[in-house]
């Protein structure tokens, strides 16, 4: 073998070494996966006495816009809002998780982003995951709407049940760090938000749209709240929290704070439900704003494998409501709705469905003077009642 022969073995050797030890000394590398997920639902629906428009609000008095039925394709799902998203975990070791969660809502009719043209307005958030529970930070939903979502009768179907009546305009933040541990059959969550990002409190527009995060005013639109359940046995039991400080003014904030109790019973394809929820809002100079009760009660029943009923009742007792921090105290009439849902599955991941709903002095989803008239039902001058129904297909993949 000749002098270079030996050489460059004798190197090639030392290569090997270095590498095989640098390889020993690497850790393994984590064990990680993120997931595609989505739904798409597309609903034709019919609507009667709708205004063309939002409501306005000139010196404390609404008024409202003319309209008449409409017939179209609704853009906010039927019982799922339509959506995608990545979810992924990472294995850290020693039962230690990192997560994260980015959701995008969309209308199915147009592809056009929901949640205000947010590409990820529905979730964004990472955190950290252990047996003691997980840590998540960035745009989420509040403890009061995930507490409760088990104990909605239509377990929160866009049509049309009245969700954001139930936990208010403020059911998912930004800026949020929140907490979430199950220990068999409990769970339990609580959560601090630095700026909800929510843009108005009923019709009352707020400033620089409710970020908050405002220096010298470290109040301004923050939130927080909790909220425990337990399930067993077929019976289940909630209760939340959850307390908003929206900022008409920079420095002023007001404060809206709910609390909820629900109960649930299921035996065999039968489950029946309902709750109560408190609610009050103030505005910065301690006038009241809105003062209410929200009740609700319904069911669902499995007829057959592919054959689900769902009825729900739901009715808001407004004790007072002021559209304006020096409006006049007023007693509006209180709203009810009934809302029924008939849906067949062809397979785990689509189904068809049909839903209607009947409100009474609000439009369907009790879109009110209270929600800022937030779901797109506004009702037309003099309506004392809205009819709609609804037939639709989704799938979930």
């Amino acid at each position: 073998m000749s002098s270079s022969q030996k050489i460059n073995g004798i190197a090639f050797a030392c290569a090997a070494a270095i590498v095989g030890s640098v390889m020993l000394c690497t850790p393994a590398a984590a064990q990680s996966n993120v997931t595609l997920y989505g739904v798409l639902d597309a609903p034709v629906e019919y609507v009667s006495k709708m205004a063309s428009s939002p409501p306005t609000l000139n010196n404390g008095q609404v008024t409202y816009q003319q309209g008449g039925s409409r017939f179209a394709m609704g853009s906010i799902g039927g019982l799922s809002g339509p959506r995608w998203g990545l979810r992924g975990t990472e294995d850290l070791g020693g039962g230690k998780r990192a997560i994260f969660v980015l959701e995008s809502g969309f209308g199915v009719d147009t592809g056009v982003s929901g949640n205000g043209g947010r590409l990820f307005g529905r979730q964004a958030y990472v955190g950290l995951q252990s047996e003691l529970g997980q840590i998540m930070l960035g745009r989420q939903y509040t403890p009061l709407f995930e507490t409760l979502a088990n104990f909605a009768p239509l377990r929160y179907a866009s049509l049309y049940e009245p969700v954001g009546a139930l936990t208010g305009l403020d059911n998912r933040s930004d800026n949020t760090v929140k907490y979430s541990g199950t220990f068999g059959g409990l769970t339990a969550m609580a959560h601090y938000s630095f700026g909800t990002g929510v843009g108005l409190t009923g019709m009352t527009p707020l400033a620089g749209a409710g970020a908050g995060e405002v220096p010298g005013h470290g109040r301004d639109d923050t939130g927080f709240g909790a909220g425990v359940s337990y399930s067993a046995n077929g019976f289940g039991v909630a209760l939340a929290y959850d307390e908003w400080h929206p900022a008409i003014v920079t420095g002023q904030s007001g404060v809206q704070r709910k609390a909820a109790a629900a109960l649930r019973y299921s035996i065999g394809p039968a489950s029946v439900m309902g709750g109560y929820r408190w609610g009050s809002t103030e505005f910065a100079n301690g006038a009241t704003l809105s003062r209410d009760d929200f009740w609700w009660a319904g069911g669902s029943y499995q007829a057959t494998t592919a054959l689900n009923f769902q009825l729900g009742y739901y009715y808001w007792n407004i004790k007072s409501l002021r559209l304006g921090a020096t409006a006049t105290e007023g007693n509006p009439a209180n709203p009810w709705e009934v809302a029924f849902v008939a849906d067949y599955a062809f397979s785990k991941r689509t189904d068809v469905y049909l839903t209607t709903a009947y409100a009474r002095n609000a439009g369907v989803n009790f879109d009110s003077s209270n929600t800022g008239f937030a779901t797109g039902y506004f009702p037309t001058p003099g309506q004392r009642g809205m009819t709609a129904v609804a037939v639709g297909v989704r799938h979930i993949f």
